[in-house]
């Protein structure tokens, strides 16, 4: 099974690990990419402050995000598992796994990313901020850019198995799963049952959950019937929609009566 998680806007500090060896990355498909998007990073957010804030979208206040960036290639490192925050990774808790679901986390989680396309939790990062909505002068849009290298790298990380798709849009966008893939995605939302609504927090923070039901309980679905059958046996109330053709990916909603 590989699950495929967003990132979190907000992100713990670097700390005092070593720094970046982007080598040593997952996915080294992507190597070329990401060194394309740090440089010019790096780069932008070394140089104007003003401007690299308008390009990143950030607001006065967050000035020091802007020196973090330009500080990408020697901050220190830590896995992304740390790195990630907020409320999906709150409730997920990958810190008080016990040792096997740390492990399943380890081989079946890929978090994407504006700036490394697509990490693994354990694989070492810096504290960054940047998007997947981000169009940077020199690459433009970087949904788009991630396109080409994903379409050719994903597919193999996926194997042939399950793909679990807990993304967000703006995420998603930067790879779709075609054709035979496709057919054993699960793209997973979350709703508010008497409203039948996503509501941001708890669409978050039941993700989170489900990822930790899955990981705790050793579950291993083959495919989206079986992911069904494993969350409803998870005690998870879940609406099914198989492709209504081939090369489509299965629709699932979770259903979530209490918001919190």
């Amino acid at each position: 099974m590989l699950v495929l998680l967003p990132p979190s806007e907000g992100k713990a500090p670097s700390g005092r690990g070593a720094p970046l060896k982007p080598e040593s990355l997952s996915l080294p498909g992507l190597a070329a990419a990401r060194e394309a998007v740090l440089t010019e990073l790096v780069e932008l957010c070394a140089g104007d402050e003003d401007k690299a804030r308008e390009v990143l979208g950030l607001s006065e206040g967050l000035r020091d995000e802007v020196v973090k960036n330009a500080e990408l290639r020697t901050a220190g490192a830590r896995p992304a598992g740390e790195i990630y925050t907020g409320v999906l990774y709150d409730a997920l808790g990958l810190a008080s796994l016990d040792a096997s679901a740390k492990r399943r986390a380890a081989r079946s989680l890929l978090v994407f990313s504006g700036l490394w396309g697509a990490v693994r939790v354990t694989d070492r990062i810096p504290s960054y901020r940047c998007s997947m909505g981000v169009k940077l002068p020199g690459l433009g849009a970087l949904g788009a850019h991630w396109r080409t290298p994903m379409a050719s790298v994903l597919p193999e990380a996926a194997g042939d198995g399950l793909v679990l798709d807990l993304r967000s849009a703006a995420y998603a966008a930067a790879w779709k799963p075609k054709g035979e893939v496709a057919g054993r995605t699960a793209a997973v939302r979350v709703l508010h049952a008497p409203t039948r609504k996503v509501v941001s927090h708890f669409n978050k923070a039941t993700k989170g959950r489900i990822v930790r039901s899955l990981l705790t309980a050793g579950a291993a679905p083959k495919g989206p019937a079986e992911l069904v059958e494993a969350l409803r046996d998870l005690g998870y109330v879940v609406e099914a929609q198989a492709p209504a053709k081939a090369g489509q990916a299965w629709s699932l909603d979770v259903l979530v009566t209490e918001v919190h």
